[in-house]
């Protein structure tokens, strides 16, 4: 585990305390609560562009000639 010092204004540390004592935590706590949720946030993000790139190629080629004309649409939508 490391070690970092930030420096906030009085107004922002003392918020800080505040709520932290409002959750029974610790402002560093709080701290590395914050700096893991930015992980998870960039693991998360990196895994739906995955998912996003596999859908893509999935996909192929399509053209706007292919679409079903209005009255193909209504006829498939009553069955």
């Amino acid at each position: 585990m490391r070690n970092i010092t930030v420096s906030v204004p009085d107004l922002v540390y003392r918020a800080a305390r505040v709520h932290a004592a409002k959750e029974g935590s610790s402002v560093s706590a709080l701290v590395g609560e914050y700096l893991a949720s930015l992980a998870d946030r960039d693991e998360e993000f990196a895994r739906l562009e995955a998912l996003q790139r596999q859908i893509q190629e999935e996909i192929g080629r399509f053209s706007a000639g292919d679409r079903l004309d209005r009255d193909e649409l209504h006829e498939r939508a009553v069955r």
